[in-house]
């Protein structure tokens, strides 16, 4: 297993843009995440029934954005970080034909309870709709301070 690169709290600076990602997301993408899932609602699976319910076509399910928002998280803060909370909106969908990126950016940091947070907007977005999902993280990050010398 790939060990990511760890971030430390002292090193982060508000501004900081967090890598991101894009998906195509198509029907088979679809499909797979609902079966993997096990949400079968119908808005999800069935063209027709997501049009009388008043919808374009069917789109990504609330689990697959949660996760892929994990993934910008979780890729930047490396394996000693921590993922204290997550919040977001689906505001708009993620369909067929859409290329959806995701991205983040460091908005505040601080020391409370002698833990060192890292505040973050995270967000999914596609080129019809712009931003669909947008969100908020808290991370906790390592600090540097009274940590052994990195092994060379």
């Amino acid at each position: 297993m790939r060990k990511r690169p760890q971030r430390y709290w002292e090193d982060v600076e508000i501004g900081e843009e967090l890598a991101g990602f894009s998906l195509e997301i198509n029907t088979r993408r679809v499909f797979l995440q609902i079966s993997g899932t096990q949400d079968w609602y119908p808005l999800h699976f069935d063209s027709q029934f997501a049009r009388r319910s008043g919808h374009q076509d069917i789109f990504m399910n609330t689990g697959f954005l949660q996760a892929a928002l994990v993934r910008v998280i979780t890729d930047w803060m490396g394996d000693e970080g921590f993922l204290k909370k997550l919040y977001f909106e689906m505001r708009r969908q993620q369909r067929p034909g859409d290329i959806m990126t995701c991205k983040g950016r460091v908005v505040d940091k601080y020391v409370r309870d002698g833990q060192h947070y890292v505040e973050c907007e995270v967000w999914a977005e596609n080129e019809r709709e712009g931003i669909t999902t947008p969100g908020r993280a808290w991370v906790i990050l390592p600090s540097r301070q009274g940590r052994p010398p990195e092994e060379t």
